[in-house]
């Protein structure tokens, strides 16, 4: 990121390659289209250039990548209609995008922390895990989530908040 600072090309090419796939595959869950999906990723890294100045060194750099992707996946689901949608053709099969192959350890400590991620999330009380996954990977607000679960707000706002503390705290734990 310091390289990215200084508007060092290699180092935005590096970063694209590291970490293009699993920004694509948080987009592709939110946004469940492909063609739409590589535009909102291409914005996200478009956005990582222009404004690297933004990110704080003392921060981790993935979550912080991943939050900024979420929340344009989530902008241009509600920016789009519901007959725009509908519009889109369904069956379109999601194109890889080519990346060059990790190495072996780094895929290693992927995987784990994949697995470590699921863990946790699967030791979430039900009702937790379902607020939490409403509003991370369905886009909805928090009013939202709480009259499809017919709870209060609060109820709602307090599992997710909750959770979201316990698996930082569950992540921190295993660094």
């Amino acid at each position: 990121m310091q390289q990215l600072l200084r508007k060092d090309v290699g180092a935005f090419e590096e970063l694209y390659e590291r970490h293009s796939r699993i920004v694509y595959s948080l987009v592709l869950r939110i946004l469940r289209q492909g063609s739409t999906a590589e535009e909102v990723v291409q914005d996200v890294f478009l956005q990582l250039w222009r404004n690297s100045g933004q990110f704080d060194l003392r921060r981790p750099f993935v979550p912080w990548l991943l939050t900024m992707a979420r929340n344009r996946a989530l902008d241009q689901l509600r920016l789009k209609s519901e007959r725009q949608r509908r519009r889109e053709d369904q069956t379109e099969e999601f194109p890889q995008i080519p990346v060059a192959a990790p190495e072996y350890e780094a895929a290693l400590d992927d995987q784990r922390r994949a697995e470590r991620v699921r863990a946790l999330i699967r030791s979430l009380p039900s009702a937790q895990k379902k607020a939490i996954e409403l509003a991370y990977f369905e886009g909805l607000s928090h009013s939202e989530i709480a009259a499809s679960l017919n709870e209060p707000l609060g109820t709602v706002k307090s599992w997710i908040r909750n959770g979201l503390l316990r698996l930082k705290e569950g992540l921190q734990a295993t660094s």
